[in-house]
């Protein structure tokens, strides 16, 4: 097949990962694959005297921003900024992919030589930062829906009477995010995401934190994120930062923990916890995304509602006052929980998705 994937302006994030993940499988696996994503916008001359003089950042200046797609050479093609997109630059193909609502509409008006019109839904993009009119609609286009959990697929049909779509869920990369069997820490370790956006749910995970610190006074915080932590969300006492790691470094982190955290108020899938189990860390997590699908509670790790601080706290104070061998089996567990299905799994589904909607075999 000749498989198209439409990015908006790449980021180094969780869901351009996911993209770039498939891209390469379906590769692998024989197909002519190629991405097209956004050059970022380019400030005026003026703009930037002012960033010069201000010294403001500009938002556009992204480190590793196309880090996931480096190997794919000639592959990855990036157009200039602008919407909508001109055709010409999107090859004919068999399927074209939207993979952010804002491509959604772009997709839905190609032309159909550029292949059958999927969206790939990673989360349900209805945020207070976004016009949620706008993004809502999205959701009505005529395209082939692909997601990645159940709750997805549940909005999907729910909220916008879609009843036709495909769940490929998410995998790990076990090459990577892995570690040797180990004994808990003698000092408590609890890690997670540092992350600002609201519905990361960071205040909730701090408020979690300090209620297991009352049973843990030594309780010690691993943690890493994108940017510098904030004063309105400081971090615990005894916490070691860690700002953009390494993709090499991570797996390190995650393996140091005795426990990983997760207070998100929502998320598409969000690897970070099975990332975690990979590295044979147990979860504590609310119930949002993938979590609820790859946490089995008591066995691996535990869930709890979305907002409840005092319930993620006692189920951290549950995985650190456990006996050794307690620990070690729900280490154990989490570790077989993440290497049960493969992004070669993933991809095999994500093919079969596209052959059955382009009509091709």
């Amino acid at each position: 097949m000749k498989i198209t994937f439409l990015n908006p302006i790449v980021r180094p994030n969780g869901g351009n990962r996911v993209v770039s993940i498939y891209a390469k499988k379906l590769l692998e696996r024989g197909h002519d694959v190629t991405v097209v994503s956004r050059l970022p916008f380019q400030p005026s001359l003026r703009r930037r005297i002012k960033y010069k003089l201000t010294g403001t950042k500009d938002k556009w200046d992204i480190p590793g921003r196309t880090a996931y797609y480096d190997d794919m050479g000639a592959r990855h093609v990036e157009v200039a900024a602008g919407f909508p997109i001109d055709p010409d630059h999107m090859p004919d193909a068999d399927a074209v992919i939207a993979t952010w609502w804002r491509t959604a509409f772009e997709v839905a008006a190609l032309p159909p030589e550029k292949g059958a019109k999927v969206y790939f839904v990673q989360h349900h993009e209805v945020h207070d930062h976004l016009p949620w009119d706008i993004t809502r609609s999205t959701y009505y286009l005529p395209l082939n829906k692909i997601t990645i959990a159940d709750w997805l697929v549940d909005t999907m049909a729910d909220e916008y009477g879609d009843t036709d779509v495909v769940k490929v869920e998410n995998s790990v990369d076990t090459d990577h995010f892995n570690a040797p069997p180990r004994a808990r820490n003698a000092q408590p370790t609890v890690g997670l995401l540092y992350s600002n956006v609201r519905f990361k749910g960071l205040d909730i995970s701090l408020r979690a934190i300090e209620i297991a610190r009352a049973a843990f006074p030594d309780l010690k915080v691993v943690a890493f994120g994108a940017k510098d932590p904030t004063p309105d969300l400081p971090l615990p006492p005894v916490t070691q930062y860690y700002k953009q790691p390494s993709q090499d470094l991570i797996p390190e982190l995650y393996a140091q923990c005795d426990v990983w955290l997760c207070g998100s108020r929502a998320e598409g899938f969000h690897l970070p916890p099975l990332e975690a189990m990979g590295c044979r860390c147990p979860v504590v997590s609310t119930r949002i995304g993938g979590a609820v699908e790859v946490v089995t509670e008591g066995v691996n790790g535990h869930i709890v509602d979305v907002e409840d601080a005092e319930a993620l706290g006692a189920r951290l104070i549950d995985v650190l006052e456990r006996s050794p061998d307690d620990w070690q089996a729900m280490s154990d567990a989490a570790y077989e929980q993440a290497r049960s299905y493969t992004w070669d799994d993933a991809a095999k589904a994500f093919e079969a998705a596209l052959v059955k909607i382009a009509g091709t075999s």
